[in-house]
């Protein structure tokens, strides 16, 4: 686990140097960089298997050199399945090398689809650049799923990349600008889409992609092919019969934590006390034996004890035997701690605060964390998903109160694939129109991969903490892929009705297996969340007369104001990006008055 960045064109030492600084959160245990004529890598590493080894960048006997940012799962098969390579390492990230190595073609350029070939032998999570030195190429791919991060963006004839948009500055070119269409979009959806973040010219890898870039006969940098290594889709069987298929399901699921237990360092539990993540915890004795690993402990942050979450989640820390660390949000814990988390989280969400307390705590004790995320857009947990003739009304509400021209051009076909769109249109009916519709969208353009794998990725790599994702596995994707819609959701019953016929398999407590979905932010800190934004009402108003041109849309989502007004304080603002250890009304008073 690490933070990644580089330079295509023309890469100078001090930018990469810079680049790691800005990063050196994603990995303080060591920083090193690489580079030769055309081509830069900056790398900073978690240290989390080989611990004392596996140092990047890694230079290949044919000249190829690696950075990486994630875990392969698989890699000792790998390894096993290539016994003529010679191996410098005893880590995972080399694997991919030596499937590099055993790919061909021999002469000749190597097309995108032929990396999207042998990476697609990769169980993992990833985001990797390497130089292929035989070809002269760079490669830039993202695992299936866009568990781990990797962005990009062009500054004069340079393409540049990173781990996080902050690592950008790292390049004194580098002016940042918020891109209107991209956070219209966001204000419609809740999520940016596609390719698209919030500043202008700075788009994501696509989730399961690889990217193909050289240098052109003008001597910049020029993508010159992609190609898929997988999709996402659901593929619902015409039946599913529990008595037969719930066992199936748990043991994909059961497979996916024990591979996430890969570790040579502590590995520990998110444990909120919803289904999802108590799920992991269910299974962990199981898990860790088949590990071979030491049982993981438990954390859990709250606003106070009597808080659902802290009372579900300490009932099944205590049925299993799990250790538990508990952590009470500070009374000031908005006031302080909101401006670190909207500058590392990259975005204007404020509602979900106690990421950034929890990683703290868990990353004093561990270097690795499980999650339950995912596990929501799987099986159909949100909701929206048991009422879309409602969201898509409400998306529709928010599009008609966007400016005339942005609505136009998200709706009827105006979408530019340069500037980061999959699709050339993005009107919600036809997003919404069935589940399986919906699902297939959200995991594809954005929800899980700009929005809740952002959340986990970004909160806890701001403190050293790879956090695993085990609903995400292949296996477990697998079997919940070919689930039959209604047991997913439906009138006739439960929200993830197959998921906890899984979880009755375990000795879960049935009150958690049955507990229904609650939004994991304000769950959490209810009380506390709506205190600061009562606090800052006056400010969140004087933000809305500042940014009247969204105000119709951010109606019903005020306290969106005041994650703009932060966002563009630390990360639109020259020199924001050095004041994040200033407290909210400073920051907020700034940008009012300027």
């Amino acid at each position: 686990m690490c933070g990644i960045g580089g330079v295509l064109g023309q890469p100078q030492p001090a930018v990469l140097n810079r680049m790691n600084l800005l990063q050196n959160h994603r990995g303080p245990d060591e920083q090193s960089t690489w580079v030769n004529q055309h081509v830069g890598f900056a790398h900073t590493r978690l240290a989390i298997l080989d611990v004392a080894g596996s140092q990047q960048p890694i230079t290949a006997p044919n000249g190829s050199v690696l950075v990486v940012n994630g875990e392969i799962y698989n890699h000792e098969s790998i390894r096993q399945s290539n016994p003529h390579y010679r191996f410098s390492t005893a880590g995972d990230s080399e694997a991919i090398l030596a499937l590099q190595a055993a790919s061909g073609p021999s002469s000749g350029k190597a097309s995108a689809q032929d990396y999207a070939d042998w990476l697609g032998m990769l169980d993992g999570m990833y985001a990797l650049a390497l130089w292929d030195a035989e070809h002269e190429q760079l490669i830039l791919a993202r695992d299936p799923l866009g568990i781990k991060p990797l962005m990009r963006t062009q500054i004069g004839g340079d393409m540049l990349f990173a781990s996080e948009v902050k690592a950008f500055h790292a390049d004194e070119r580098y002016a940042p600008e918020l891109d209107e269409l991209a956070f219209a979009a966001r204000l419609v959806w809740e999520y940016p889409l596609d390719a698209t973040t919030l500043l202008k010219g700075v788009h994501h890898v696509r989730p399961g992609t690889v990217e193909v870039w050289s240098m052109n006969q003008q001597g910049q940098a020029s993508c010159t092919g992609t190609a898929e290594i997988e999709r996402q889709a659901m593929n619902p069987a015409a039946s599913w019969e529990p008595s037969r298929q719930a066992r199936p399901l748990l043991d994909s699921f059961i497979t996916s934590v024990q591979q996430r237990l890969m570790a040579d360092v502590p590995v520990g539990i998110v444990l909120s006390g919803g289904l999802d993540s108590s799920l992991v915890a269910a299974v962990a004795h199981e898990a860790a034996q088949r590990a071979e690993q030491a049982v993981p402990e438990c954390w859990t942050v709250a606003e106070s004890e009597e808080n659902p979450d802290w009372v579900a989640a300490e009932h099944v820390a205590s049925h299993f035997d799990l250790r538990h660390h508990q952590h009470i949000l500070e009374e000031d814990a908005f006031e302080q701690r909101l401006p670190k988390l909207v500058w590392h989280g990259e975005d204007i969400d404020v509602t979900v605060l106690f990421f950034n307390p929890l990683f703290e705590h868990m990353s004093r004790h561990v270097k690795v964390g499980l999650c339950g995320q995912g596990a929501d857009e799987l099986h159909a947990g949100y909701p929206r998903y048991g009422a879309l003739g409602k969201h898509s009304n409400a998306l529709q509400e928010r599009m008609q109160a966007l400016p005339v021209q942005m609505r136009e051009q998200l709706a009827k076909g105006k979408l530019n694939p340069e500037e980061g769109w999959y699709l050339d249109s993005h009107e919600p009916e036809q997003h919404t129109k069935d589940l399986g519709t919906m699902l297939d969208f959200e995991l594809n353009h954005g929800q899980l991969s700009n929005f809740q794998l952002r959340l986990v990725d970004r909160h806890s790599m701001a403190h050293s903490l790879e956090v695993r994702v085990p609903f995400l596995g292949s296996e477990h994707r697998k079997e919940t892929y070919a689930l039959p819609m209604d047991w997913r959701r439906s009138k006739q019953r439960e929200e993830k009705a197959a998921l906890r016929r899984a979880a009755d398999l375990t000795d879960l407590p049935k009150d958690i297996v049955r507990r229904p979905k609650l939004p994991a932010g304000r769950a959490t800190s209810p009380t506390m969340l709506n205190t600061f934004l009562d606090h800052y009402s006056d400010q969140s108003e004087e933000l809305m007369q500042r940014y009247k041109t969204w105000a119709p849309a951010l109606k019903g989502q005020e306290e969106l104001c005041l994650g703009l007004g932060l966002f563009e304080a630390l990360h639109l603002q020259q020199g924001g990006y050095k004041k994040s250890n200033r407290n909210v009304h400073d920051l907020l008073s700034e940008v009012i008055e300027c």
